[in-house]
């Protein structure tokens, strides 16, 4: 499934200050503090620890807001300073042994005016209770055909990084999570700000959406609204005045 991710390059010392609430020079409080814990979701934002035991993960992706079933495809497209920007998102029959737990490995390649300029495999595996763990990615960013960046890749239990949550299995308005963490590579987080909306794209009419805020600790900058609806997944992702809209998909079950 698409789930864009922010890739910033900024110092790790960025999620200290935002968890804790950073200080001035004269001592006084920042006026960002950082967003308030939710500890009853798997993947509460501060402090981090997620509650999964990855043996327990299965591949077989089921969540209704977010399903994953072998060869379904998504296409998104959106137009951004007159390029037409295009992702191609594929579920695999691939699985990945992530950090001890089985993975499902989703494609997603990423094309301006039909030249690629980004592939990348994403590992999920869903839990007992349901939600979708986002479990790492590899990825590279292309110009001319050759790979000049890998950039955001990550793998939990390597190098300090550790799984979060892109689909919890009941979302609330106010539920806020973690979605990747890898300390100066990819740090975002998500809060449920909507449920029961209706969302109209290219591909259809939808309803009985989810929507998140998903933001960056690593360039708070970056924001995004994201839609998923029952039985499809994503839809829709808003930044700023962008639009990046699902145009069609195939091997759903809406």
């Amino acid at each position: 499934m698409h789930v864009p991710s922010f890739r910033a390059a900024i110092p790790a010392i960025a999620l200290f200050l935002l968890a804790c609430g950073a200080e001035d020079e004269d001592g006084e409080d920042d006026d960002q503090p950082a967003p308030a814990a939710t500890s009853t979701v798997p993947a509460p934002y501060v402090p981090y620890e997620p509650q999964i035991d990855p043996a327990q993960l299965s591949p077989e992706i089921t969540n209704r807001l977010m399903p994953l079933p072998d060869g379904a495809t998504w296409t998104y497209e959106s137009e951004v300073d007159g390029e037409l920007e295009r992702i191609e998102v594929t579920v695999t029959a691939d699985e990945r042994e992530v950090w001890g737990g089985i993975t499902r490995v989703v494609r997603d390649t990423a094309y301006v005016d039909d030249v690629m300029v980004e592939d990348t495999s994403d590992w999920y595996g869903q839990d007992a209770d349901g939600n979708v763990w986002y479990m790492g990615e590899d990825t590279a960013e292309y110009e001319d055909d050759v790979v000049v960046s890998t950039a955001g890749s990550w793998e939990a239990g390597v190098d300090g990084a550790l799984p979060g949550v892109v689909m919890l299995h009941a979302p609330k308005v106010g539920d806020l999570y973690r979605q990747e963490f890898y300390p100066g590579e990819a740090e975002d987080f998500a809060e449920v700000v909507e449920v029961n909306v209706d969302v109209s794209v290219v591909a259809g009419e939808f309803t009985g959406c989810v929507k998140t805020h998903d933001q960056s600790v690593l360039d708070p900058t970056l924001q995004e609204y994201k839609y998923y609806c029952p039985g499809i997944g994503c839809v829709l992702v808003e930044e700023g005045g962008a639009r990046e809209e699902l145009v069609e998909y195939s091997g759903l079950e809406p």
